[in-house]
């Protein structure tokens, strides 16, 4: 690990860290040197007495890792409207993927307001690139406090090229999004994304999402999938996406893998198993976030009364933000089904996990972070702002569900691997210098349910590309993210699989 630069000028030396270097491999302390963006040498203690730097940082023990990625933004406008990103940076990210659950801020051209989920993304005066290069040079524009990669959804393309959305696409139509599909492969994209559970891509049959897939193993992406349901037949879920991920030779992330409903609860044994058994023979993986209630838009198939929905947002009734469904059916003497259609539009926070099943997804090896953040809710999720610090804090330090150093890998080299980010995700000689300190005694969530907008506790500094963008609770004058291309996508982690 140790390694000797050849000149001993640095933009950078970060003395006495307490280095996790994003493999899982055990701390050691290292000294290290930044220049030109880069991690330019790792030493023992003292290995870099003799050289100068703009800027020396005295670590003191803190833990020094990757910038962690976060592999499930909604972040796609977000980077753009708001580029100094801070509900990522304030947790120690320093690489978005945006694009996620099948919606993509481009490549879409609308024909009036956009189709729920897209709406997530903000309104119609959001969508404003045609073309994804159009996004990749927008991106580059804005210059975001972050990295930002990309992926493609398929209710963005449904979008684009059908009158309607509640029907499968025709020949036609699939080789009009498989163009716009193909054209951003070109420019870079990560892969193509689904969002299979919602009403605007559920009448996709698989072999719709098939035959859209198939140009991704030539560009060598990767297909993920918000799947058809995470209810009771999960399962079967499960193997349409393996099937999609085998048709076209690509790998499948499972996007924020979850056991959903009371009737569910506990079968994340046997979901795993399933994701076990089948990556012996092809490349699957998912991400998690850590909590037990999940938030979108509000979904009246949901609203069973089996469990507790919260409204984040609604157009018709603003002031109903922050009550349950019930509390809202009661004052307006309702069913709540009925309270759910006068809401409409609207945000929601869904109360359907089990915590047990949330600890066995996450600490299985497969699996990585993502947030699944929505910026643009009045009331997000604290996920948005909580997700990485919480996994660090409450779960690796406090319960001690994981070690630390296999959560830093889980934000870190096995995002970078899975979705081609190339030379990033390691603190590794010759690698971008993407780097989080913190203080692991410290480190914690403080975004709430009640009050979600928090930054995190512990995190001390934040480089983006040897740019230091972060420090001591508050944003430097520099923002020196941009957008970045797919490299080649890896199919073994650290630990032999995908």
């Amino acid at each position: 690990m140790d390694s000797q630069a050849e000149t001993e000028k640095a933009d950078t030396l970060i003395v006495g860290a307490r280095v996790i270097d994003g493999t899982g491999a055990p701390a050691v302390e290292r000294d290290v040197a930044l220049r030109d963006g880069r991690i330019v040498a790792i030493t023992a203690p003292g290995g870099l007495a003799g050289w100068t730097a703009d800027e020396i940082v005295e670590a003191e023990g803190r833990v020094l890792a990757p910038g962690f990625i976060d592999v499930h933004t909604h972040d796609d406008t977000h980077v753009i409207r708001s580029p100094q990103m801070l509900p990522k940076l304030t947790q120690g990210v320093t690489t978005v993927i945006v694009g996620n659950c099948g919606i993509s801020v481009s490549p879409v051209t609308l024909k009036g307001a956009p189709p729920d989920p897209m709406n997530l993304l903000g309104d119609e005066g959001a969508f404003l690139y045609p073309t994804f290069a159009d996004y990749v040079e927008a991106v580059n524009e804005a210059r975001p406090a972050v990295n930002v990669g990309a992926l493609i959804g398929h209710t963005a393309l449904r979008n684009n090229h059908m009158d309607r959305l509640d029907r499968a696409a025709t020949s036609t139509e699939i080789e009009g999004m498989r163009a716009q599909l193909e054209e951003a492969l070109e420019n870079g994209a990560l892969g193509l994304s689904s969002g299979l559970a919602y009403g605007s891509a559920f009448s996709a049959p698989p072999e719709e999402v098939k035959a859209l897939a198939e140009p991704l193993s030539k560009a060598g992406a990767l297909y993920t999938t918000h799947m058809r349901t995470e209810f009771d037949a999960i399962l079967d879920a499960m193997d349409e996406a393996y099937q999609v991920g085998r048709h076209a030779r690509v790998p499948v992330v499972i996007s924020h893998l979850k056991c959903a409903g009371p009737s569910n609860w506990g079968r994340s044994v046997e979901v795993l198993k399933s994701l076990e058994n089948t990556r012996d023979g092809q490349p699957v993986g998912c991400d998690c976030y850590p909590y037990n209630r999940s938030s979108s838009t509000l979904d009246l198939k949901q609203v069973t009364g089996d469990i507790d929905i919260t409204i984040t947002w609604s157009e018709p009734h603003p002031e109903m933000a922050g009550k349950l469904i019930r509390e809202v059916a009661a004052e307006w003497s309702v069913s709540q089904q009925e309270a759910g259609k006068r809401l409409q539009p609207a945000g929601a926070v869904y109360h359907n996990m089990s915590e047990d099943d949330v600890r066995r997804i996450l600490s299985h090896p497969a699996t990585m972070v993502g947030s699944d953040g929505l910026p643009n809710d009045p009331l997000p999720h604290p996920r948005l702002w909580g997700a990485f610090p919480r996994v660090l804090g409450h779960y690796a330090r406090d319960t001690a569900l994981l070690p630390l150093e296999e959560a830093v890998r889980k934000m870190t080299s096995l995002s970078a691997r899975r979705f081609g980010l190339p030379e990033r995700g390691e603190v590794k000689v010759g690698y971008h210098a993407d780097l989080v300190m913190f203080d692991a005694e410290k480190v914690r969530d403080a975004a709430t349910f009640a009050d979600p907008q928090q930054p995190a506790d512990g995190i001390d500094a934040v480089w983006v590309n040897g740019v230091l963008s972060y420090s001591e609770r508050a944003v430097t004058s520099e923002r020196a993210g941009h957008f970045v291309s797919r490299g080649s996508a890896s199919k073994l982690d650290a630990h032999g699989a995908f």
